[in-house]
């Protein structure tokens, strides 16, 4: 099954090569896979001191926040005699690397990844459930409870949550003031409105010098999540009965309204798969941008302030969940890396980690400890977010979802290029409807 599964990413990989540049680009993947891989190897080898040294995958940007988790790692080391952690950043393209490990029987001890991969990871039996060891952790009690229903599959909970957070729309504050808008949006309408009086032509070539919002173009994950909220406050759904469903009146609706953002002219999109960088928004060429409260315009000089995602059916928005897997080794060298787990679910980490990069605190008295109340005293908009966290949704992790984001991710892309949405997720969902059986038996 493994190796049936790892032969189908390869075969995408292979159908791609249509001329010399995707060759080159292949053989570029496999030599870093392969460095990669003997990289790997060098953490996962027991060296003669009586210590375990444990291998942690991770690919954890922007590298201001990767440096908080390197020295919340060298933390642990100092204070574990018989456990150390190598911490091994994995750029693009992670998942090819990670399969190539498993499937080659040398995988990390450690994975931080996405919860969207569990249902793959799951039919490949790389991972651990963790139900049972969390059951007996005196810890359980202080994490925010609704985050485990996220990271279920099958009755099973396959990782623990590093962090969580939202999405929400950061606007700049002396753009509304000099467009006359005295108040945020809290409905699509009221959104669309506001992106309209924010869009100016300066010289009237056509071609505004300031947009209302920025969307963005591409069909990767990064798209799906950001289409995500508007889903979800639609009444919409992606998955049914755990089927593909991309045709409801929901999604049809969230796809319309981002469309009608780009027809009204209020809307630029963003750079191919480049919709998270923040360039425009701190130039002042877009007012507004959905994004979370890792991003970078929280630490840059421009004004800037957040409002909740506008609602159309009901208020909604989608969780931003990091999550770590327990890869499966051996009996010792498992029971080595739940030390590490534990500690990343410690009211020390979450509380130094959390107001490094941002992100929400997933231990409930890191979020009320002193220091973290004094950071959002001095990060306010952090509010936003941690008040968003009861109306957030979250995205499926059953098998087959990679397949899934990526044919939702070419119908948001087709919608953006000027498609019908219901013609582009007609024909997402006639591709999956074709294969969707066969990817869940595998």
């Amino acid at each position: 099954m493994k190796v049936t599964l790892f032969q189908s990413q390869i075969q995408k990989f292979s159908r791609q090569l249509t001329n010399s540049t995707w060759r080159l680009s292949l053989m570029g993947i496999i030599l870093s896979i392969f460095f990669l891989f003997l990289y790997g190897c060098q953490g996962t080898v027991q060296k003669n001191d009586g210590v375990i040294h444990l291998s942690l995958w991770q690919s954890i940007n922007p590298p201001t926040n990767r440096y908080v988790f390197n020295k919340l790692v060298a933390k642990f080391n100092q204070t574990h005699t018989d456990v150390k952690v190598k911490s091994i950043f994995i750029g693009q393209p992670q998942l090819p690397k990670i399969l190539t490990a498993v499937v080659g029987n040398a995988p990390p001890d450690i994975l931080s990844f996405d919860p969207q991969l569990t249902g793959q990871f799951m039919q490949l039996g790389a991972i651990r459930p963790l139900e049972e060891w969390l059951e007996k952790l005196p810890l359980k009690s202080e994490i925010t409870s609704n985050l485990w229903e996220e990271l279920k599959l099958n009755e099973h909970l396959w990782s623990i949550p590093l962090y969580t957070s939202n999405l929400g729309i950061f606007y700049r504050p002396k753009l509304f003031q000099a467009a006359g808008i005295m108040q945020i949006p809290k409905t699509w309408e009221e959104l669309r409105e506001v992106a309209k009086k924010l869009t100016i032509d300066r010289n009237g070539d056509n071609r505004p010098e300031q947009y209302g919002m920025l969307l963005p173009l591409g069909k990767e994950e990064w798209t799906v999540f950001s289409w995500f909220p508007f889903l979800l406050s639609a009444g919409g759904e992606i998955v049914t009965n755990n089927r593909p469903n991309l045709t409801n009146p929901g999604a049809i609706a969230a796809l319309q309204f981002w469309q009608d953002l780009l027809k009204d002219g209020s809307a630029t999109l963003s750079s191919p798969e480049r919709g998270y960088e923040e360039d425009a928004f701190i130039s002042g060429r877009v007012a507004m941008q959905i994004t979370g409260p890792w991003t970078y315009i929280m630490k840059s000089n421009v004004d800037f302030n957040v409002f909740p995602i506008p609602a159309n059916v009901k208020p909604a928005t989608v969780t931003a969940t990091g999550n770590m897997y327990l890869m499966k080794t051996t009996p010792e060298r498992e029971q080595a890396a739940l030390k590490f787990l534990e500690y990343v679910l410690s009211e020390e980490f979450q509380t130094e980690w959390s107001i490094g990069t941002g992100f929400l605190p997933v231990n409930i008295k890191s979020a009320q400890s002193q220091a973290y109340q004094e950071f959002i005293q001095q990060k306010p908009v952090l509010k936003i977010f941690i008040d968003q966290m009861s109306v957030s949704g979250s995205r499926p992790i059953i098998p087959g979802y990679s397949r899934l984001s990526d044919s939702l991710g070419r119908a948001i892309e087709a919608t953006m290029l000027g498609a019908s949405p219901e013609t582009a997720l007609k024909q997402a969902q006639a591709n999956l409807d074709s294969i969707w059986d066969s990817l869940q038996s595998r």
